[in-house]
């Protein structure tokens, strides 16, 4: 199953094609700048059954040296079985279109990076027939982003960064100057960097860090993300108040309450289950006889 991390690290590149153009400057490789990009069909089925696809694929034009094709693989664990696919995308791309053909691999883990840079040979020890070369984007070369100025300077590579770094212990500190330079930004650009976001971190905790920076100012946010986080805004305050009156019951009436029972009250996060053990309060003999039918 395709991950929401994974869609995140390639989508980036759909909604900002000239992004490379500034990757290829962090990965220290002289690429001419883009006059322009078109994103490309990303299905490389043959006529036999085996359906093959690259996650991203561009045609960039440049001024001076002619267009190229940027193939992007999201890469969240290694695969060996990419040692096969990515020299076929490549020569494939490259016979169809007859044109050069790049692969970037953007990763969030330095182990997956550093596998996903080896080159891959094809041919014998002695003599190699093809070597491809991948370029890659991870948390050991995207640069972090701490200064809001720097971040405003271009939004897309301060979202890219704060994506592969999302394991990164200042991840706090990469969300929130993004979450600030974002501030006063116009909705159609802010839309979706919130959302490629919140996609790029997938289930890890700094996703609902994030959730909380939009959150302090939703004036600007009107994407489905931005209600979806109203919703889980107004849940959590129904939660926590239904959570405060089952513990006051229970102090009302002079029943003792242990450290687990009152953890497992304020940690719920379900509004009707926290009725129900509210009902159950006004009547139980003791603090855990409100978990009792569970």
């Amino acid at each position: 199953m395709v991950s929401s991390p994974h869609e995140a690290m390639h989508r980036i590149f759909q909604e900002y094609p000239g992004l490379f153009s500034r990757v290829s400057d962090v990965l220290g490789v002289d690429i001419p700048p883009p006059t322009s990009a078109t994103l490309m069909p990303t299905d490389l089925t043959e006529a036999r059954p085996v359906e093959r696809r690259v996650d991203t694929l561009l045609r960039i034009e440049t001024e001076d040296d002619g267009p190229f094709l940027l193939a992007i693989e999201a890469q969240g664990k290694k695969d060996p079985d990419k040692t096969v696919s990515w020299p076929y995308y490549v020569t494939y791309l490259n016979n169809k279109y007859r044109l050069p053909t790049l692969l970037l691999v953007v990763c969030q883990d330095h182990a997956t990076a550093e596998w996903a840079a080896r080159p891959i040979s094809i041919g014998l020890r002695h003599w190699q027939t093809f070597a491809l070369y991948p370029l890659v984007a991870g948390p050991h070369n995207m640069p972090v982003i701490t200064d809001v100025a720097e971040a405003r300077k271009d939004l897309a590579l301060a979202t890219l960064a704060a994506i592969t770094h999302a394991d990164n212990p200042d991840v706090g500190a990469i969300l929130k100057t993004l979450s600030a330079a974002l501030r006063d930004t116009p909705e159609t650009i802010a839309d979706p960097i919130v959302e490629l976001t919140a996609q790029g971190l997938g289930n890890r905790p700094a996703a609902q860090h994030w959730r909380n920076l939009v959150a302090v100012d939703l004036s600007f946010y009107k994407s489905f993300m931005s209600e979806e986080i109203r919703d889980e805004g107004r849940a959590q305050g129904r939660a926590q108040g239904r959570a405060e009156d089952v513990l006051l019951v229970l102090e009302r009436r002079n029943i003792t309450v242990p450290d687990k029972v009152r953890d497992r009250i304020t940690d719920c996060g379900d509004p009707e289950t926290l009725r129900q053990w509210l009902m159950r309060a006004v009547t139980a003999g003791s603090a855990e006889e409100i978990f009792a039918e569970e």
